[in-house]
């Protein structure tokens, strides 16, 4: 799919970066060492949008629980083709029992972008420092997820995910979620500052994917920042379209040169319990069975359910 690269923009000020450089002479080899980098590379990154209205319609296919969003998406996508503007939206929160694939969905999201993704887990995450970076006069200081993705990366627009966001857990000398208030706020998301960097940053342009199983835990004031959509699982009929594209994409991947990838209906109805997390390991591991016994094509003997862990694994 081709991309517009729409426009270049400035994710920090050089004459900013110079000053806090001449500032930490002597003071922080690696905070010097940063900064000279970051005038090394330039303020500028490119922001993506889509080049055709349709870009997100394979989405609709892949992940077929996910039309909601997607319908959102698809009309802010017109609005911002009609607008001649950049694609950003308010962040969004899906939410969703574990494996419905929320994760996954925002990955693809970021590939239809053609932008780069981030994805920091905020599963029993104890402190801000993962995001927001720590200061440089800590031993070990170094800056955050958000900081590192502006300033090493090639977008101003990447899609940052921030995964079972209801599971952060603080504490009375740091909140994992404070600096939330600011960054998923477009005004004030102007002028970030990580910790361990002195210079402002601009992440009103970042792409926000948070994830959930539940807003239990989640502030209010943060809600309410947020497009929250509830994700069902798969229905039989798209779990059933799922597997059959999904087997598709493995036999051309795995270059199985005659295999036949259509999948029967008993092969379809046995694989009805696996989440579309888990569907990917399930598919690879039925190939692998089938063509160990010489056979072209997948039988319900080769769909070999895994019992379910006591505690579900983080991601797709």
């Amino acid at each position: 799919m081709s991309i517009t690269l729409a426009h270049t923009c400035a994710v920090y000020d050089l004459i900013e970066v110079q000053e806090a450089l001449d500032r930490s002479r002597g003071r922080s080899p690696e905070l010097e060492a940063f900064y000279e980098r970051m005038l090394e590379t330039g303020a500028d990154r490119f922001v993506t949008t889509p080049s055709s209205i349709d870009a997100l319609d394979p989405l609709f296919e892949e992940c077929p629980n996910f039309d909601e969003v997607l319908d959102d998406l698809a009309r802010y996508l017109r609005l911002a083709h009609a607008g001649n503007k950049g694609f950003n939206v308010m962040p969004i929160l899906l939410l969703g029992g574990p494996g419905v694939g929320k994760t996954h969905f925002a990955k693809r999201l970021a590939r239809v972008m053609q932008t780069e993704c981030e994805l920091i887990s905020m599963n029993a995450l104890s402190a801000g420092f993962v995001i927001t970076g720590s200061s440089a006069s800590w031993r070990g200081a170094k800056c955050g997820k958000v900081a590192e993705r502006l300033v090493r990366g090639k977008y101003a627009n990447p899609v940052v995910v921030l995964d079972e966001v209801e599971k952060a857990t603080g504490s009375s000398q740091s909140d994992p979620l404070a600096a939330l208030y600011q960054l998923l706020e477009p005004e004030t998301s102007k002028a970030f500052r990580d910790e361990f960097i002195d210079v402002d940053l601009d992440a009103s342009r970042i792409f926000w994917v948070l994830t959930a199983n539940s807003t239990e835990g989640i502030p209010a004031p943060l809600l309410n920042r947020m497009a929250v959509y509830e994700v069902p699982p798969p229905t039989p009929e798209q779990a059933a379209g799922i597997a059959r594209r999904m087997v598709r994409g493995l036999v051309r991947e795995m270059n199985l040169s005659g295999f036949d990838d259509a999948l029967e209906d008993a092969v379809l109805d046995k694989l009805a319990p696996v989440s579309p997390r888990d569907l990917r390991k399930t598919l690879l591991d039925a190939l692998g069975y089938a063509v160990a016994d010489g056979r072209g094509h997948v039988t319900t003997a080769d769909i070999r359910l895994r019992p379910m862990p006591s505690k579900g694994r983080i991601g797709f």
